[in-house]
């Protein structure tokens, strides 16, 4: 086939939906497609799906992104996904137990326990997390032995597709940094991380970079979908797709994604690591590339919960509102940490509030605290990562978030950064994983051409006496808040019912 002809299919496993994208040879966006998900809390803190559903959306997805295009175009399939879960199989690949997802916080106490092991940090460049999978796998080991007797392959959740795709147990280092069973500056796994939660390598897929091949599709399967048995990347963590579809792969680099959690993604051409302010040190989907997250668990996912919470209709209805009442001085501060946080607090039991309530607030000021409080948030994590040296000078807004005017600016205003918007950004993750099937493919071709940075379409340039309201005014209540309610939600956790003995 020539190859000015070929296209290159993209899947993105999220947490609220499946993606799926095909990209041609001059990098543009053909089609898409999604298919919806569900998330399923069955105690408090606790955060699973089925891995069933997964490939049900996937074959979805698949089959409509395919529907008006001759499939025997299709060169390559890479892939994407949340990170972190806990996928487990028994030696017949049968599923043991519902996916435990990245935003589950059940494992804290064995967070406290992984701890103790030697040299952790220094191996894995992170702190043990709840959301992190050997903490899970932990968890499972103490708490469903029958089920941990039975594992015979712990698989990420892109890599479930892979094995439905291709029939191999693979992955990448970018996804498979998020486990605590990574050595991050080697790549490669860690024989003393998977023995502290009681597993061997013979548990872990083969790792490959995440632009190379990692299996074929399954004869099968191409044939109901009309493609060749074509190669599949290995890929990356949704994070690391995302920013290999906005072209954020050269050190210095940087993203924000406004998604469910909000992500600071800044590209390192070296290992560096902060755990002592929970700062994720991964690998990044290409070779010899290493990049730095902060990451907080509930961002855009705080303007639904604000929305459902004080009436309106929707977001947009919620950001109307907002921007036409205006962020007031001295106004409601709303602390975003819904389902617990991680950088900088590493704290699974803190819990979302709205303080500094007065008889004349309004919902709009509610509104307006909830973006703000994401906001402000993300000022923490910025300046965890920028505590190692790493610092940008702008930053590239990806994720739904970046669909509001009037949020952006105010978040140029908080971080004190040019934020710019760019086209394609809402499918970063799976535009990402198609230009690494792309890369596959064509291991010879140069980042610049696969990997361009879209389109500017948007640039918000900070205020500088803003900046300076909210980083020694609010942000200073913003972090005296958290500590003030840090012992309530310490002492809440003491009464936890739900816990398993």
């Amino acid at each position: 086939m020539d190859a000015s002809a070929r296209l290159y299919l993209g899947i993105d496993l999220g947490t609220s939906s499946v993606k799926a994208v095909l990209i041609d040879a001059t990098g543009a966006v053909r089609a898409s497609a999604s298919r919806p998900l569900s998330v399923s809390h069955p105690r408090p803190r606790w955060s699973e799906q089925d891995p069933h559903a997964w490939w049900s959306a996937t074959e979805g997805a698949v089959t409509d992104v395919l529907k008006d295009i001759d499939a025997r175009r299709v060169a390559a399939i890479g892939l994407s996904g949340q990170m972190h879960g806990a996928t487990l199989l028994d030696a017949d690949d049968r599923v043991l137990r519902p996916a435990i997802l990245w935003n589950d916080g059940r494992s804290d106490v064995e967070c406290a326990e992984l701890e103790r092991v030697p040299g952790l940090r220094d191996i894995t460049g992170n702190l043990a997390m709840p959301g992190f999978t050997a903490p899970k796998l932990a968890w499972v080991r103490k708490h469903e032995p029958a089920v941990f007797a039975k594992i015979a392959k712990v698989l990420l959740p892109k890599d479930y597709l892979r094995l439905r795709l291709t029939g191999d147990y693979m992955t990448d280092p970018s996804d498979a940094a998020g486990t605590l069973w990574l050595d991050v500056r080697r790549r490669q796994w860690s024989d003393a991380m998977l023995e502290a939660t009681g597993l061997e390598r013979m548990h872990m897929p083969l790792l490959f970079e995440g632009s190379h091949p990692a299996g074929r599709l399954r004869p099968e399967l191409a044939a109901r979908w009309g493609m060749d048995t074509v190669p599949v990347a290995a890929g990356g963590g949704d994070n690391a797709a995302g920013a290999v579809g906005v072209g954020i792969v050269r050190h210095g680099q940087a993203m924000l994604s406004l998604g469910t959690s909000g992500v600071y993604f800044a590209v390192s051409d070296g290992f560096r690591a902060s755990p002592e302010t929970a700062v994720h040190s991964f690998c990044h989907a290409l070779p010899d590339t290493w990049h730095l997250m902060s990451v907080m668990l509930n961002a855009a996912s705080c303007l639904d919960f604000t929305a459902r919470l004080t009436g309106y209709a929707d977001v947009p209805a919620l950001l109307a509102d907002a921007q036409a009442k205006g962020l007031r001085e001295n106004g409601p501060m709303f602390l975003p940490y819904l389902t617990g946080e991680r950088t900088p607090h590493n704290d699974a039991h803190a819990r979302g509030s709205f303080t500094n309530l007065g008889p004349d607030t309004e919902r709009a000021d509610l509104a307006n605290a909830a973006l703000e409080g994401v906001g402000l948030g993300l000022l923490d994590g910025l300046l965890a990562v920028e505590g190692t040296g790493l610092v940008a000078d702008e930053i590239t807004v990806i994720g739904g978030g970046s669909r509001s005017a009037y949020w952006t600016q105010m978040l140029a205003d908080i971080l004190g950064k040019r934020l710019v918007l760019r086209s394609g950004g809402e499918v970063g993750p799976a535009l990402g994983a198609a230009r690494l099937a792309r890369l596959a493919v064509e291991p010879d071709a140069s980042l610049d051409v696969v990997c361009p940075m879209p389109e500017v379409t948007a640039i918000r340039e900070p205020d500088a006496a803003r900046h300076a309201y909210f980083l020694q005014t609010r942000h200073p209540l913003f972090r005296l808040t958290y500590e003030r309610m840090k012992p309530l939600y310490s002492h809440a956790a003491q009464s936890d019912a739900f816990r398993p003995a």
